[in-house]
């Protein structure tokens, strides 16, 4: 059996393991009337074409379930279900402001929340506990979330739990840029723009510091891939988007 670190990363820093989800929460207790905003700004929109990417890929049909992990403002999930109607989707977000949030999208939208009646309910859970039985969905979902876990091998593990045989596992998430040229013009923007975007935008600096060393300090692709098939996700695979800058990883529970 592994041995637990007790402490984990907070961006660059080491903090306490049983620290880090409450510091995380803080982050986007801060942002999230803000952050689909800040997504645009951020990426120029691009986040958009990576997440439609990440929807095609997965290619719902209607009859599945898909869970959306660290989903809060609901744009995957919805995503999902208008791809294929007659599907359904949970939300499971451990920030109960995002959860907020996504609710708040979705009657917006006209959906009322649930799965009896606009195909998509919403959850406050942890990826490293998630609320669900042994089996239950048929995908598994995570965008921009993975890397602010505090222990990525426990949220992988509970992906496998909750995913029945057959099941697919989709990440998203920013990665390790494989261009040559642009790794540098990225940390240029990533380390002095960005930062100072976010501050001006939401008032708080710090919170994409945060984001931007959670960036660096997550594992490169074939890194991830190891990890999804030491916790029994099988053919794990990667795709780049953008050079690196993101990619979506996938596999297959058997």
């Amino acid at each position: 059996m592994p041995v637990m670190s007790d402490t984990a990363s907070f961006g660059f820093q080491e903090v306490p393991a049983a620290e880090k989800a409450s510091l995380v929460r803080r982050v986007f207790d801060s942002v999230a009337d803000r952050y689909d905003v800040m997504n645009d700004l951020m990426s120029m929109g691009v986040h958009r074409l990576w997440k439609a990417d990440l929807i095609a890929t997965v290619a719902p049909r209607a009859g599945e379930l898909a869970l959306d992990v660290a989903g809060g403002t609901g744009d995957i999930a919805m995503g999902l279900v208008a791809a294929a109607p007659g599907m359904q989707a949970i939300i499971c977000d451990i920030n109960a402001a995002m959860v907020a949030r996504g609710r708040d999208r979705l009657l917006d939208d006209g959906i009322l929340p649930g799965l009896g009646s606009g195909g998509i309910a919403l959850v406050v859970g942890d990826a490293e506990a998630l609320p669900l039985p042994d089996r239950s969905v048929d995908i598994y979902t995570i965008a921009f979330g993975l890397r602010n876990v505090t222990r990525i091998d426990a949220a992988l593990a509970e992906a496998r739990r909750v995913l029945k045989p057959g099941g697919r596992f989709f990440c998203l998430e920013f990665s390790h840029v494989v261009l040559p040229g642009l790794d540098r013009l990225y940390d240029i923007y990533s380390f002095n723009l960005l930062p100072a975007l976010g501050g001006a935008v939401t008032g708080d600096r710090d919170a994409y510091a945060y984001l931007v060393e959670s960036i660096r300090r997550f594992p490169a692709q074939p890194d991830l891939a190891q990890r999804m098939a030491a916790a029994g996700l099988d053919r794990p695979r990667w795709r780049n988007l953008s050079g690196g800058i993101a990619a979506i990883h996938s596999a297959w529970r058997l």
